[in-house]
This record gives C-alpha cells, structure tokens and sequence, in this order.
C-alpha cells in the first residue's frame, strides 16, 4: 500500500464529525479515496468535461468559476483545507461541466469517483447517509448565497464574508474574491479602504 503524503487524520474528523460510522465503513471509504498532489494554477475541472471525483482539500486553496458570455469570470465557490470541493451539477448527473475549477496555491487533495461513490452508498447504509448530508449541506450553503445576493449589498456581502471566513479571505487573490461578491476589483479596494480609514 502506498504511503499516504500526508496525514489524513482531518479528512476521518470531518467525517466522523458529520456521523459515526463503523470502522468497517470507515475503511471501505479511506479505501476508496485516493490522494493527489495539484499543483498552483492547475485546472482540475474545466467546461465540456464530465467532472468524474469530488474532492476534500487537505492541503491548499481551489476556486471554481465560470465565465460568463461577456468573457467576466464570476466565482462560484472556494474551498480551503477541510473543505469539499467539484462541479456538482456535473459530478451528479455526470454531464459535461460547466465550471472551471482550479488550484491557488500548490495543494494536496483526497478524491472519490463517481461509480466508487455510487458503490459506497449502495454498500451501506452509514455511507449513504453520510453523502446525503453532505449534499444537503452544499444545498443550503448555495440556498444561503443566493439569498445573500439578493438582499445584501456589496459592503453587507463583504463584511459577511470577512466575518464567517476570515482565515479564506487573508489567501485569496483580490479578483477572486471580488468576482465572488459579485463586485468589481476597484470597489472591493474602496470598501477596504474605507474600513482601515474608520479605524
């Protein structure tokens, strides 16, 4: 058996956090997740590909964009260590993706594909249940984005962002975090002005 790059203590406490399982289901997924090295700038997700493995960020920062027809880059999502990250729309429904998905910085990952997943879930009930509520997480971190897009403003969206992950925001570029807010880079640069001004 190959020796794993790195720990993957935090990868078994995010999921034994979410439900306990038993260590014969715990093996079976450690087993069926398989680690990577990606490196900085390196897509592992792009348009017209099916995206074939969700992946759990050990190590590193990833981001997952599109582009829009106007050729504006608009984020959809982040992911720091011991966050989940892919094109779901397309890793679901096995469907060419529609978003990029690419490394910030040199990462290490954990990745499943999507028929050992499907085996995993018809294998136990544990393992299904865990993947549900996986699911049901990202649908309510989306449902809460959108909502927050369509009530706040740019300085509410910034000032929530800054307050929920102060640690994501520290390592993101500043184009990616402003296509994230939905704000151009010139008026993130002014709202962060202004708050060192008040100061």
């Amino acid at each position: 058996m190959r020796k794993p790059m790195m720990s993957i203590e935090p990868f078994i406490k995010n999921v034994t956090n979410k439900i306990q399982l038993s260590q014969e289901d715990l093996d079976k997924l450690i087993s069926a997740f398989k680690e990577m090295k990606v490196a900085r700038k390196q897509l592992v997700i792009q348009p017209g590909f099916v995206a074939r493995n969700r992946m759990y960020v050990l190590k590193g920062a990833f981001r997952s964009y599109v582009i829009d027809e106007k050729g504006n880059d608009c984020t959809i999502q982040f992911a720091i260590e011991d966050w989940w990250i892919s094109d779901y729309n397309s890793y679901i429904y096995q469907t060419p993706a529609t978003q990029f998905v690419v490394a910030l910085e040199d990462s290490v990952v954990m990745q499943i594909n999507y028929q050992d997943e499907l085996a995993l879930k018809a294998s136990s009930h544990g393992l299904e249940t865990l993947f549900r509520m996986m699911a049901e997480k990202s649908a309510a971190f989306y449902a809460r984005r959108i909502v927050s897009n369509l009530t706040q403003n740019a300085e509410q969206r910034y000032n929530e962002f800054i307050e929920q992950y102060p640690q994501v925001a520290q390592r993101l570029p500043q184009y990616a975090l402003a296509s994230y807010l939905n704000m151009t880079r010139e008026f993130l640069s002014k709202i962060r002005h202004d708050k060192v001004k008040k100061k």
